[in-house]
């Protein structure tokens, strides 16, 4: 009998530590393990606003899979289609060819693209800041704009490429308004004639800002905000975004050459191809994180809506968190397990051990275990949980130095030369290219005769 084949989709919180967990507890050459990965590394996501205002480098983000996986066969590219009855995945390398992966048992964790609304011209004209090379393109361009800002003579110019608007009061949004505004008020230091033009702005449709930490936090982390100057404005959005302006719905229109788009997330439109029953996009799974439909297939993270035991209230759904995806993933890898040796499969549950948001470095909210915590406590937990969190020790020593360094040192203001061709994850690497299930099993099928006909 063959070895039973273990294919896992995705690189992110979920998937590689389900695949980390299937290498430590599978024996050597007891199953075959597969990881679909557009990126050979992991990317610790929390802190990427602090690489888009330059207190951490890229590199120190990317954690490599090659360094954290001993074991596992990594295919580069992206899902885009799933046969559950041919029991295969279709895969589209980054060599843009296609090529399926058949399995035995599979686990579907392929994260989520940037959520977007019928918004004129926001796909155009907006930034997000969802990968590395957004994040390092976004610092361009802000530092870009203070430049030009800087060397135009017209006060109309100087006050569009002044104006920052930050959408999302979620964590991203929050923290990525705080980072950018630490990097303008360094790099005005250079532009005295500039540093009384620049604004700041965050707005979110929702009541109130980071509603997950309860409402005293989230009016701590709005104080904090505002007393440095950032104007957040509630229960309002966008209307529309053109090169120049930005229109909000409460009737504004402000000059404004950058607008940040941080406004939640989508799931993958790779599960619609299994075809089988979603919740608001994501793949509805059991409590076992198993599908169903397809009792090989399991889902988590982003992906997968799966009920939240911990909570009395029937349909609570697992929020779609990096502390519950790393969960998420080990049971996942430990029900794999079981369904590949006949036994039973257990219920996920897991309850949320507290929520932390950096405010640019120097500030921080904190709900740690339920007790609610601002100023040095919170960013020395906060600081403490992400070095805990980090999956690698290298990974772990880059953040901590670029830390120190920016202490200690203070920070560069300076672009790296990315400011052109903008990058957009509102399409993503993999969007236009998701295949609906008739044509998932028709590729499937052509590229398995193929392959038969090339073996003989």
């Amino acid at each position: 009998m063959s070895r039973p084949r273990i294919v896992v989709v995705g690189p992110g919180f979920a998937g590689v530590n389900a695949i980390r967990r299937l290498e430590h507890r599978i024996p050597k050459g007891a199953a075959e393990l597969v990881l679909v990965a557009p990126n050979d590394y992991m990317l610790y996501t929390p802190l990427l606003p602090q690489v888009s205002s330059g207190l951490l480098t890229p590199q120190s983000l990317a954690v490599s899979l090659h360094r954290l996986l001993r074991r596992t066969r990594i295919v580069p590219g992206s899902a885009v289609g799933v046969d559950p009855e041919a029991r295969t995945v279709l895969v589209r390398k980054i060599s843009d060819e296609l090529t399926y992966e058949p399995y035995d048992r599979l686990l579907l964790a392929p994260g989520s693209l940037t959520r977007v609304f019928d918004i004129p011209g926001l796909t155009e004209y907006g930034f997000g800041n969802k990968n590395l090379a957004e994040a390092v393109v976004l610092r361009d361009h802000v530092l870009g704009q203070l430049e030009l800002a800087n060397a135009s003579q017209d006060p109309v110019e100087r006050e569009e490429r002044s104006r920052f608007i930050v959408v999302g009061g979620g964590y991203t949004g929050v923290e990525t308004a705080a980072s950018l505004h630490r990097l303008t008020e360094e790099a005005a230091d250079r532009y005295p004639d500039l540093a009384s033009a620049i604004r700041w702005h965050l707005v979110d449709i929702a009541p109130r800002l980071l509603p997950e930490l309860g409402p005293r936090l989230g009016e701590e982390a709005l104080d904090l905000l505002r007393r440095r100057g950032i104007e957040v404005r509630l229960e309002v959005t966008v209307r529309e975004v053109t090169e120049n302006k930005v229109t909000l719905t409460d009737g504004r229109v402000l000059p404004c050459r950058t607008l940040i788009w941080t406004a939640g997330t989508s799931p993958s439109p790779l599960v619609a191809s299994l075809g089988a029953p979603t919740d608001r996009g994501r793949l509805q799974v059991g409590p076992d994180l198993a599908v169903p439909e397809a009792q090989e297939v399991f889902a988590v993270g982003d992906a997968a809506a799966i009920p939240d035991l911990s909570k009395d209230d029937e349909g609570t759904l697992c929020p779609p968190t990096a502390q519950y995806a790393i969960h998420e993933g080990r049971a996942a890898a430990d029900n794999i397990i079981n369904s590949l040796l006949g036994r039973p499969l257990r219920p996920f549950a897991y309850s949320d051990k507290g929520l932390v948001v950096d405010l640019d470095g120097r500030d921080a909210v904190a709900r740690p275990l339920g007790v609610d915590l601002a100023g040095l406590p919170a960013m020395l937990v906060t600081r403490g949980y992400h070095l805990a969190t980090v999956p690698s020790g290298p990974a772990r020593a880059r953040v901590a130095a670029n830390w120190a360094i920016r202490m200690l040192l203070g920070g560069e203001v300076s672009r790296l030369g990315f400011m052109h061709g903008k990058p957009s994850t509102f399409m993503d690497i993999e969007a236009g290219h998701y295949l609906d299930p008739e044509h998932v099993r028709a590729e499937t099928a052509r590229l398995r005769e193929r392959a038969e006909r090339a073996r003989g």
